[in-house]
């Protein structure tokens, strides 16, 4: 497998620029003596790579997710995916997408949070800023025990505001969802997505209200290394919608 370095225009490296300081910065509020003094594991990276692709070759080929716990009941999640260049080898990564997500929690005790997110991609035009409420229903009052004995943590964001290059209203629900196997080993686990969006402009062609959902299945093979199958579901592809992609991930929790 062959990995070169990707080659993008001036604005797409101004952004990833912007990104990376967005992203040192978050983390270094994280890590305050105040933060630290609060809870002392207090978020997490993963490094996601896929060698092997079944269907989509221009598929990502490599994902990073971030989260952080900040001060003032502030948290910070964000997601970066590189894609092969369509037609080309495996590796040879040229594009990108990513999500910047700010969130507030409404009370110390609420599961509501109001939420902020940047949404940047390869090109030119297409930035989106999305702002709405999440629900985390795990950690809501009446549902806590049932959510707590299945070993599941699931929220809702319900992206109501957006702003972007488009034109019209649209909106988007964004599930996510973490499973724990302990009755079958402490090793496995199963996370999920599923973004759907509503009232965009899109060709006859496309659904009317596209999925975009992906379902990781990992398994420890040794102290924070894992090895992943990631099933992914892309209607906004207008031909090969799902992939299966096979991988390795290395978390770093702090």
């Amino acid at each position: 497998m062959k990995f070169e370095y990707p080659t993008y225009n001036l604005a797409s490296t101004k952004t990833l620029l912007m990104l990376t300081g967005l992203l040192f910065v978050l983390f270094s509020l994280s890590y305050s003596p105040a933060s630290q003094a609060q809870k002392s594991n207090s978020g997490f990276l993963d490094f996601n790579l896929y060698p092997h692709l079944t269907d989509v070759e221009n598929d990502s080929v490599f994902t990073l997710n971030a989260a952080a716990k900040l001060q003032n009941r502030f948290s910070y999640f964000s997601l970066l995916n590189l894609y092969n260049q369509e037609g080309s080898s495996a590796g040879d990564t040229t594009s990108y997408y990513t999500e910047q997500n700010l969130r507030w929690q409404i009370t110390e005790l609420s599961p509501f949070d109001l939420t902020m997110q940047l949404n940047f991609r390869t090109g030119e035009d297409n930035d989106r800023y999305r702002f709405g409420i999440r629900w985390r229903l795990n950690d809501t009052a009446f549902l806590q025990d049932f959510f707590s004995q299945a070993h599941i943590r699931y929220a809702i964001n319900l992206h109501a505001i957006q702003f972007d290059h488009e034109e019209g209203s649209v909106w988007q629900l964004e599930h996510s969802l973490m499973i724990k196997f302990p009755y079958i080993s402490n090793r496995l686990y199963l996370s999920a997505f599923a973004d759907h969006t509503f009232n965009q402009n899109l060709p006859a062609n496309l659904p009317r209200n596209p999925i975009v959902a992906e379902a990781q299945l990992g398994y420890e093979l040794f102290k924070h290394f894992y090895l992943i199958s990631e099933y992914r579901i892309n209607q906004y592809r207008r031909s090969d919608v799902n992939n299966l992609a096979i991988g390795l991930q290395y978390k770093v929790i702090f």
